[in-house]
This record gives structure tokens, C-alpha cells and sequence, in this order.
């Protein structure tokens, strides 16, 4: 069941996944963004701790794509054509270190130590 649920979701072997994946590209490169720049780190603590380990150029880079993206959304434009073909959507600089905090976080539940962080009510 998983390895059917994996093929019908990669792009190289369902073309509707494709279709899809080339959409999300368009739309991400419009604003100059990468598709790791949507993770929130108010939603996911884990995905807070990873951006806290990532060096600090990279994490001034994803907030000045952000910044861009949010200016350009309220002026009601989109990059021009020349930049927008400079893009890399989908590079990621998030998901080895996300990768990694969620196997530590797994690991210390497995061996019943408390969380290092957990979400409180204000």
C-alpha cells in the first residue's frame, strides 16, 4: 500500500503529480520563493529548531524571499520574467536538518526523556 501511495504521488512516474509539481513551481517562482520557505516555525516546533540550527545566511536569505514575496503580493505584481527564470523552487536548505530534529526528537521519546521544547498556551 505505501509503495503504491509512493508512486502515485512522484512526479516522475504519475503525470497528475507532475502537473501539479509544475503549477506549485510557477506559482512559487512568481514571488521569488522556495517551497521550504512555507514551512512555518510557529506552526511546526520542529520545523523552529531546524532554522534555529541553520546557518545565519541562510536563514537572512529565506527572510528576504519572504519579504519580497509579501511586497510583491501587496503591490499586485510578480517578479519580472528575467528573475523568475532564475529560481530554484525547489532547492531545498530545510529538509536534511528537519530530517535529522525529527529523528533526535523521535529518539528521545523512544527512550523516555522529556521533550527539549514544547508548546505552551500564552
Amino acid at each position: 500500500m505505501a509503495s503504491f501511495l509512493q508512486s502515485f504521488l512522484d512526479p516522475k512516474k504519475n503525470w497528475f503529480a507532475a502537473q501539479h509539481m509544475k503549477s506549485i513551481s510557477n506559482r512559487l517562482r512568481r514571488y521569488g520563493l522556495r517551497y521550504d520557505d512555507l514551512y512555518d516555525p510557529y506552526y511546526d516546533l520542529d520545523v523552529k529548531e531546524a532554522l534555529n540550527r541553520l546557518p545565519r545566511e541562510i536563514i537572512d536569505a529565506r527572510n528576504q524571499r519572504l519579504k519580497r514575496a509579501m511586497d510583491l503580493s501587496m503591490k499586485h505584481q510578480y517578479l519580472p520574467d528575467n528573475l523568475q527564470a532564475m529560481q530554484t523552487p525547489f532547492r531545498s536548505y530545510l529538509q536534511d536538518m528537519l530530517t535529522l530534529v525529527k529523528k533526535e526528537r523521535a529518539e528521545r521519546e523512544a527512550l523516555g526523556a522529556l521533550p527539549l521544547y514544547q508548546r505552551t498556551i500564552p
